[in-house]
């Protein structure tokens, strides 16, 4: 197993780790709960593309550091800097992107979720192929209560595609978090662990698992199933 290698010029934001087949990234601010800031939308996407070019990765692992949050949304304190409609726009452009990017990964991409995954981490957990978490994991889009904001159009589709349209309007107008167990009771998480220490060891064991099926079948059903999804929620 590789050391973790910092990427991007902002120190530590975001770690990647190779273990064996398995490409991890984690998200590492736990001292602001994983949220992200411009340099970590900006360098995910850059791994992402990365990951395309490197026929040794068999599937990715995303993760949050510290125990608390997979990823709590985006820094809020970067909204300051914003200026006018066109600062807005390019947010929810920036957003999509990375999105649409983290999609195309031709690899499973694999969600282990520990504590709040919330605005932007859900979407990128969302945006996951497969999603297990650990008894912590809490699931939602609090924004009535927080920014006041709304998601685009893109991410409330992939809301829709995982939870189904009522899930998604009670989790948005109410401004509450699924636990765990409703998470697997919905169909979010495909497991949930025993306890919090047991999550890496079992997603590592999942991404492992997916590495070894054909790489083709599981390219070929990410993408016509994508296809389906925007078909049936245009």
């Amino acid at each position: 197993m590789s050391d973790p290698v910092v990427v991007g010029d902002s120190a530590q934001e975001l770690l990647t780790e190779r273990r064996g087949p398995v490409q991890w990234i984690t998200f590492n601010r736990p001292q602001a709960r994983n949220a992200l800031t411009w340099n970590m939308y900006a360098r995910l996407e850059e791994v992402c593309r990365a990951v395309n070019q490197d026929h040794a990765v068999r599937a990715m692992v995303l993760t949050g550091a510290g125990g608390q949050a997979f990823v709590a949304g985006t820094d809020i304190g970067q909204f300051r800097a914003f200026k006018t409609e066109q600062d807005a726009l390019e947010y929810e452009a920036s957003g999509n992107r990375l999105m649409n990017t983290l999609e195309s990964v031709r690899v499973p991409v694999i969600a282990a979720i520990a504590g709040a995954c919330t605005g932007a981490g859900a979407a990128i957990a969302a945006a996951s192929d497969i999603r297990i978490g650990s008894p912590s994991a809490r699931y939602g889009f609090p924004i009535a209560r927080t920014l006041g904001n709304c998601l685009s159009m893109a991410n409330y589709t992939r809301a829709v595609a995982l939870l189904g349209f009522a899930r998604t309007k009670d989790l948005i107008m109410r401004a509450r978090l699924m636990d765990a167990r409703e998470m697997l009771d919905a169909g979010v998480l495909s497991e949930v662990t025993a306890d919090e220490a047991s999550l890496l060891a079992r997603a590592q064991e999942l991404a492992e698992e997916v590495s070894s099926y054909a790489p083709l079948t599981l390219w070929a059903t990410k993408e016509a199933l994508r296809r389906v999804r925007d078909r049936l929620i245009p």
